[in-house]
């Protein structure tokens, strides 16, 4: 089984950064698509960004230009460095990863991030 180990989060101003990190039990080459997915109290989940194993990125709007997500493949990591950090951006992040072969979808345990106004 594979397995999602999210750190990183934590409390931090606005206008601060922080660093989320996804380190996964196996190689993630073997992942089509990693990504990150965010869940604020009283909303559903959202997606926030992709990262492809070719390395092609996506963003939902209101993080484009502030969120960057990157991968180490050596390490088996996938990050989400966060910048401008805006109270709204408040919530559990989950790191996220799909198999297309093995039609499977993981997710982590999630890290809590909270931004002060």
């Amino acid at each position: 089984q594979v397995q999602l180990v999210e750190s990183g989060g934590g409390l931090v101003q606005q206008g601060g950064s922080l660093r989320l990190s996804c380190a996964a039990s196996e190689s993630i080459f073997s992942f089509n698509t990693m990504g990150w997915y965010r869940q604020a109290p009283g909303k559903q989940r959202e997606w926030v960004a992709t990262i492809t194993s070719g390395g092609s990125t996506a963003y939902v709007d209101s993080v484009k230009g502030r969120f960057t997500i990157s991968r180490d493949n050596a390490k088996n990591t996938v990050y989400l460095q966060m910048n401008s950090l805006k109270f709204e951006d408040t919530a559990v992040y989950y790191c996220n990863a799909r198999d297309y072969t093995r039609s499977s979808n993981y997710w982590g345990q999630g890290t809590q991030v909270t931004v002060s106004s």
